[in-house]
């Protein structure tokens, strides 16, 4: 018997490892399982050209030359090891940081540490719409700023902030420009010259990659200097010690490779999907959408049900929809986004806020799907409600 699974729209937590990729991964758990840091054999020098091929492929999804690629265990170790490395390399020369109140908790807590070491932050606000005040943030910097932080893509909204216009700016400034790209890489166009970006965290398992893998861009020209957060036997380059996994590393090679050849007509295609599940879920009565409509990856629909709590609304679809209220990362959180709070939503509208996640197996039928759902589940839950009430 065959159990039917709901259909998914969960993408920014995380996506399915593409066949391709695990299939390129297989001979690694097998026969090539040398450490790729064993140079004196063939099983070692194996694993190490194959983990060089995915530097490779990972620094041609960004632009990147491939000696720039730093290996880590995700996109919050590259934070961390980004905006902690930065800022103790600089010491005592710097010490003002700049991120934005709608950053990915992971970058808001690495600021936050750096303030218990002696450095200034400056928190900027977003505009209504989830993007960054440009002219805002160039108020922001001074003398002393060392680093600003502005991801690519929202995980929450979708938002895709204007990296380029950033990027500059900090160039002009002589300030070193990180981006959290988790949610944007392989899905929207990077080019790390073009957006002058610095340090850039990317996650594999954001596009279609296995868990567990993520890299660290590092700047060489002008060169970056990092302080690596772990001590160790200096591999990549002394910025990141550990024996690295190879079968992880080829399977985000892969997956980057995959991203890099369909990222244009994947984005289209899921354009249209969007599109079709926005007229439907948009046509609910007190619906809304959370963040600019036309500056966003359209794979992310985050919209709100005026007077449906959303947990409510999740455990009605639990069976039929795969999705979530917010950051798959703070989960546990009882109080409404903190991202929607930055958008000036009040409590009760961003506790009706859901968060659909489309991808790459997505079809018009499981929008079909989902889109009739979710409009007989929020009009139950209202009903109820309704009958509560009298």
């Amino acid at each position: 018997m065959t159990v039917q699974r709901p259909v998914y729209f969960d993408h920014q937590a995380t996506t399915p490892l593409d066949p391709r990729a695990r299939d390129a991964m297989r001979p690694f758990f097998e026969e090539s399982f040398g450490n790729p840091h064993s140079a004196h054999h063939t099983l070692g020098r194996q694993a190490a050209e194959a983990v060089e091929t995915s530097r490779r492929n990972i620094a041609a999804l960004i632009g990147a030359d491939p000696r720039e690629i730093v290996f880590t265990s995700g996109a919050t170790e590259s934070n961390n090891l980004a905006i902690k490395g930065a800022a103790r390399f600089v010491g005592n020369t710097r010490r003002h940081i700049v991120t934005v109140a709608t950053e990915h908790k992971c970058v808001l807590e690495s600021v936050r540490a750096l303030e218990g070491e002696g450095f200034s932050t400056t928190l900027l606000p977003v505009l209504p719409n989830g993007l960054v005040d440009v002219a805002a943030l160039a108020a922001a910097l001074t003398d002393e700023t060392m680093l600003v932080s502005v991801m690519g893509v929202n995980n929450e909204i979708g938002v895709i902030q204007p990296l380029e216009e950033i990027g500059q700016l900090c160039r002009a400034r002589g300030v070193l420009f990180h981006s959290d790209c988790a949610q944007a890489a392989g899905k929207i166009p990077l080019d790390v010259d073009d957006m002058a970006i610095d340090l850039m965290s990317i996650s594999a398992h954001k596009m279609y990659g296995p868990k567990g893998i993520g890299a660290l861009y590092v700047r060489r020209r002008p060169r970056v200097r990092l302080e690596p957060l772990f001590s160790g036997g200096g591999q990549e380059r002394g910025m990141r010690s550990g024996t690295l996994p190879a079968f992880l590393c080829v399977g985000f090679g892969a997956a980057a490779e995959i991203a890099r050849q369909e990222m244009s007509d994947e984005r289209v295609r899921l354009a249209e999907l969007a599109e079709q599940f926005k007229v439907r879920l948009l046509a609910v009565p007190g619906a809304s959408l959370n963040g600019d409509a036309d500056k966003r990856w359209p794979g992310n629909l985050n919209v709100s049900f005026a007077g449906v709590d959303a947990e409510a609304l999740l455990g009605a679809l639990i069976d039929d929809v795969a999705a979530a209220t917010g950051s798959a990362c703070t989960s546990a959180a009882v109080e409404p986004s903190y991202v929607l709070n930055a958008l000036g939503l009040d409590a009760e509208l961003a506790s009706s806020a859901i968060r659909l996640g489309l991808g790459r197996q997505t079809t018009s039928d499981d929008v079909e799907v989902a889109a009739n759902a979710i409009v007989h589940a929020v009009d139950t839950l209202r009903a109820q409600a309704q009958d509560s009430a009298a």
